[in-house]
């Protein structure tokens, strides 16, 4: 059995993370002189605090994403923690605003309202509903705006140009490696919030550089909302409210890194994050079914013809690919093999620990990795620490099976274990469309957006940085 350090044995740490012992926030208070002290009850209304002078409502204070990612008392999440600008009641308000807003004529202060919806909640909802995935694309689209959504986007074409960027990436780094530079190898994913949350606060500086510095698909997609679309529709991006609907709760954390804000443009990438399972709440609430609203197709704004489908699948992993994608381009690009067909990959700790090689002239020249959950990464990071891996790539997830089992997906009806939940949801993936990347869109995108491929103005909004979080020193003494 593997050992695990100690802070990871604080928050008992398996896949799912939660707030530590040290999930706290420093707040300030001025105390009141008496010969008594002060003493503090609790009503049901709040806390009070009792002095010479009275009794006084105590304020509550509220823990934001942004303390969260700066406090290092936990390794992740989202989950448990308060969340204000994160939530449907916030997306609901904003909804409404803008309804108000345009019964008094003010739409001048009107906000336009866009959505980005990937596949895997999606999927998600398909299999809750019992409906095929493309019709349960085009329903969630008729649902969101019947709320006052004015666009619908699927993150096909971030999908795209994050597997061109870490690709490319790769490339650089390996042939860099090969004739003697100091890139760092093995290149790890950096599309999970929750894994770079966990890199960030846990190991810091040594393990930051192995990360890929490519941005998400749900940050490029907030790029592209935020400054192409917002140009194309002639509006400021400030006035652009930006929803994605993601399948993680991290996502949210992620959203909310002070990288992702435009201090020239005065906004942020993704306004608002919503999972798969606050969307199952908001029908609820309703007490409707997605069934019962109209089936509408998804807007394409990317200057090419629309395709008739959606939703669109990224190689067999149904986290986006990278290991897949970057693989076959390596193996053609590096050795001049071409790779047709579904990888096949070897299991080995278990089926969310696997890898897969080339081989040439009896010489392994490519061994890449797939590490999904926590427990598998812990092992990954240690054997980094060691010196003892030989992987070239890993494509990193925090939960098991990776973004198809994420955190905030809807849960499995009674009776149904979460890992048949996932293989169901595996197998519709395995039915879409595969997406080539390089293609007539991303050409366009980078012609006419990004100036060129791996240029400045490319590299700046395609990719991004990581902070080493450090240890916050607490007493707690708190015993259970």
């Amino acid at each position: 059995m593997s050992r695990f350090s100690g802070a990871l044995q604080l928050t008992d740490l398996d896949d799912f993370i939660t707030p530590s012992q040290e999930c706290i926030k420093p707040v300030t208070i001025e105390k009141t002189k008496s010969k008594t002290g002060a003493k503090i009850s609790i009503q049901e209304d709040g806390y009070y605090e009792e002095t010479e002078t009275g009794k006084h409502k105590l304020q509550k204070v509220e823990i934001t994403l942004q303390d969260c990612l700066a406090c290092s008392g936990c390794i992740t999440s989202a989950e448990g923690v308060l969340i204000t600008q994160q939530s449907q009641e916030e997306l609901l308000k904003i909804l409404k605003e803008n309804q108000v807003l345009k019964s008094q004529g003010l739409l001048e202060k009107v906000r336009t309202v866009v959505f980005t919806i990937s596949q895997q909640p999606i999927l998600s909802i398909a299999q809750r509903y019992e409906l095929p995935v493309e019709e349960a694309a085009k329903r969630l689209s008729g649902y969101l705006r019947s709320l006052g959504a004015d666009i619908i986007l699927n993150t096909k074409i971030a999908d795209d140009l994050a597997l061109l960027e870490c690709q490319t990436e790769f490339l650089e780094r390996f042939r860099e490696n090969d004739t003697g530079g100091a890139a760092h190898l093995p290149l790890l994913t950096s599309a999970c919030p929750g894994w770079v949350c966990y890199a960030e606060k846990t190991h810091g500086q040594f393990i930051l550089p192995y990360i890929a510095t490519t941005r998400s698909p749900q940050q490029i997609m907030g790029v592209l909302v935020k400054q192409y679309l917002a140009q194309k529709l002639n509006v400021a991006s400030s006035n652009v409210y930006h929803v994605s609907v993601m399948p993680c709760y991290d996502k949210k954390l992620e959203a909310s890194r002070e990288d992702f804000y435009s201090e020239v443009n005065n906004s942020r990438d993704v306004d608002c994050v919503i999972t798969s399972i606050e969307i199952e709440q908001m029908l609820n609430e309703e007490d409707k079914t997605i069934e019962s609203y109209d089936a509408i197709n998804f807007d394409w704004p990317w200057g090419t013809e629309q395709p008739e489908q959606n939703v669109w699948a990224h190689e067999m992993s149904a986290s986006g690919g990278y290991a897949d994608h970057v693989f076959k381009h390596a193996a053609k690009e590096l050795f001049g093999q071409e790779i047709l067909g579904d990888l096949v990959y070897k299991n080995l700790r278990n089926p969310d620990f696997r890898e897969v090689t080339l081989e040439q002239d009896g010489k392994c020249v490519l061994r890449f990795a797939i590490a999904n959950g926590f427990r598998n990464i812990q092992n990954l990071v240690q054997k980094l620490k060691r010196g003892k891996i030989a992987y070239h790539f890993v494509e990193v997830m925090a939960c098991p099976s990776g973004c198809i089992n994420g955190g905030a997906q809807i849960r499995p009806p009674a009776g149904m274990p979460v890992r048949e939940l996932s293989l169901q949801l595996e197998q519709l993936y395995r039915q879409l469309p595969k997406s080539i990347p390089d293609n007539t869109v991303t050409k366009s995108i980078y012609e006419n957006f990004f100036d060129g491929a791996h240029t400045d103005k490319a590299n700046m909004l395609l990719h991004t940085s990581y902070h080493a979080v450090e240890k916050i020193q607490t007493a707690l003494n708190i015993k259970w």
